[in-house]
Formats: C-alpha cells, structure tokens, sequence
C-alpha cells in the first residue's frame, strides 16, 4: 500500500481528532459501523486528520489484533481524504517498535507516538525509544509529550536533539499543560517545526500567541466543524471573530474533561446516538452529578 507519506511531504498542521474507538454494548468487540460513522463525519467537516488508537481510542484497553484492525479500517475508509495518523507509542519500546511498523505497513500516514509510561524513562532513555523507532520506519512521526499520563516530561533541548538527528521526527503534540513550555519549543525548534496542541482550552491561545499550529482535539468527535472553524480563525489571524468562538466553546472544551478522558466525550456521543454507551474497565460510566453537566454544557 503507497501511503500520502511516501509520496509527498505532509502538512503536519491543523485540526486532527483523536478518534474513539466505539465498543459494543457489552464492550467485548469494537463496533466497526459506528467508527467508520464516525470517521465520514470527521471528513464532511473538513477535518485535517484522524488520531486512531490514541488515548481517546482506549488504546491500552485494545489487543494487538484489534488495534491492528482499527489502523486498517481507518486507513480503507479514510481512502486518503484526510491523513490517518496511528497511535503506536508503549512503555515498552520493541512493542512501539512492532506496532509502528505495522502501522506503517498498514497504510498510515504518520504515527503519534507517546512517551513510555510508568517507566519513566531519563531523556536519554527517551531518546533512545525514539531512535529505535525512527529507524524502523519511513514515515513522519509526531512525539507526543503528555507528562501527567506518563510521568515523565520530554525536555526542549531532547526533542532539540531528536529532531536534529532523527529524520522522521516532525512535529510534536505538546499536552505539558505549560505554555511556557510550547513557547520554549517554538524559539529552539523554529518556525517550521509544527507544534499540536493537546490541551484543547489553550489551542486558541497557542495560535494566537504564535507556538501552536493546530489541535490534536477531543471535542472534535461531536463537533468537528467547530474546532476546525476556531483553529482556521486562530491561524487567519481573524482574532476578533475567533475570541468569540473561543468564549462560546470554552465551556464545552471543559466539560469533555470532567472526568478521565474518553469517558466524557465518549458519554456525550452516545447521548447523541452516534455510538453504544460502553467502556473498557478499568475506565467506568460517569458519574450521574458530572454526566448532567456534561450535557447541560452541550444543550442536549
């Protein structure tokens, strides 16, 4: 299979979703109709890329055949109108090295890779992890920086050196919850070097202060042509109409966090009958208090 990757050089940039992975009622299988549902919105609404397997899509949760499965799916339905970027990163770096192969293999456009977890690896360990995947594949990879579901945080001058020395390291989702920090990376890494927010209420200000350059987005499974309208606004540099936006969504931006994401946005679209109301313990249906203002929030 010839992916987008191998042929052009990708705009890494815009508003990607990190997907869900929709179980059946009883959470035993994945409801393939419902994703692949679920992915023709994403492309209607003009959305730049799809996040599969990521931790939105309950990847911890998922087996090695399903998460295989899921990447191919993506890949057949996407049919290359959006870029399918595959979650492949592990805490165990052989696994995140056979899964991005697979990954690769399976036709996705570039992979997003998570720091190890639990583990907490020192920056050099870190940057091992990474080089050993760079080397086993040829398409782009994204790192993932999320130090509060990984407990380790990737240092500047690290993903300085990865990206110096690593030819697939080519953009980075920053979800440190510090602005400092992604204002740090864009003075040290450049212009040119795409940072996604992965903190979905500081998107808005990260474009418009200049250190962001799209959303790895949450919110976007409900409501995709939203986040891609306030990220489009933010990059415009329309200000006036994207402060607007940015107040009427914020709330709802928030309300997908009340509880341990998927759960959240995973309740509200089965609210909204685009999905089954179904986890993967140990992650459990919300509470009854945080579930009404979750869909007070929404209006619905």
């Amino acid at each position: 299979m010839t992916n987008i990757a191998n042929t052009t050089n990708l705009d890494l940039t815009g508003t990607f979703t990190a997907i869900i992975t929709p179980f059946t009622k009883d959470g035993k299988n994945i409801d393939y109709d419902a994703f692949e549902n679920l992915i023709e919105e994403q492309i209607s609404a003009g959305i730049d890329g799809i996040v599969v397997a990521g931790t939105t899509g309950e990847s911890p949760t998922l087996t090695w055949q399903e998460n295989d499965e899921l990447i191919k799916r993506a890949v057949q339905c996407v049919n290359k109108r959006c870029l399918v970027v595959a979650g492949t990163g592990s805490n165990c770096t052989r696994e995140a090295v056979e899964h991005s192969v697979e990954a690769e293999e399976n036709g996705a456009d570039a992979l997003l890779v998570v720091t190890p977890y639990y583990n907490k690896p020192t920056q050099n360990g870190i940057y091992d992890y990474f080089a050993q995947i760079n080397e086993a594949v040829n398409i782009p990879i994204i790192v993932y920086n999320i130090a509060g579901r990984c407990g380790v945080n990737i240092e500047t001058q690290t993903l300085l050196r990865m990206r110096n020395d690593l030819k697939n390291i080519k953009a980075v989702k920053e979800a440190s919850g510090s602005f400092s920090q992604a204002q740090e990376v864009r003075e040290m890494l450049g212009e040119d070097f795409p940072i996604l927010c992965g903190e979905e209420s500081l998107t808005y200000k990260l474009i418009k202060e200049k250190c962001g350059n799209g959303v790895v987005s949450v919110m976007a499974n409900s409501h995709p042509a939203e986040i891609k309208k306030l990220v489009e606004l933010g990059r415009a540099g329309n200000f006036e109409e994207g402060d607007v936006l940015q107040a009427e969504l914020l709330e709802k931006m928030n309300a997908c966090f009340l509880e341990t994401n998927p759960i959240p946005i995973k309740t509200l679209l089965a609210k909204m009958g685009k999905c089954e109301l179904s986890f993967r313990s140990p992650l459990v249906e919300m509470e009854e208090k945080n579930s009404e203002q979750l869909f007070a929030a929404f209006n619905i």
